[in-house]
């Protein structure tokens, strides 16, 4: 498996686990829908979470949520769409971002943004 893959393997493991120990439950790891992935779905509060995890090992080109751009915006929303439907979801939704910078000490940096995006039409 190529580095970045180990590198976004490991952020989403972090992710999961830090969602978990703030309430989250966890309903789907990966959940695909067409070309559309989603990293993790989790619920919380009667709410359906969407959430992409971006891991970096650097931001001299950006922060990691900075490359969450306007197409996967929309693959997250056309994957949601199908996903609340499946699940006869009646509640809210939203779309959070989980940023891990990856330090050279093996430590890292998380940053959980909320309700980071609404996908426009």
């Amino acid at each position: 498996m190529a580095t970045h893959n180990d590198l976004g393997k490991k952020g989403e493991l972090i992710a999961k686990n830090y969602l978990e120990e703030n309430d989250y439950e966890v309903l789907d790891e990966n959940w695909t829908h067409g070309k559309a992935e989603v990293d993790l779905i989790v619920y919380k509060d009667r709410m359906i979470i969407f959430v992409e995890v971006k891991s970096r090992t650097s931001i001299a080109f950006g922060q990691p949520e900075e490359f969450v751009d306007l197409a996967k915006q929309k693959q997250m929303e056309h994957a949601s769409l199908q996903y609340i439907e499946l699940m006869n979801h009646q509640n809210e939704i939203r779309f959070d971002i989980i940023a891990i910078t990856f330090n050279k000490n093996n430590t890292y940096t998380l940053k959980h943004i909320e309700d980071a995006f609404w996908p426009e039409d």
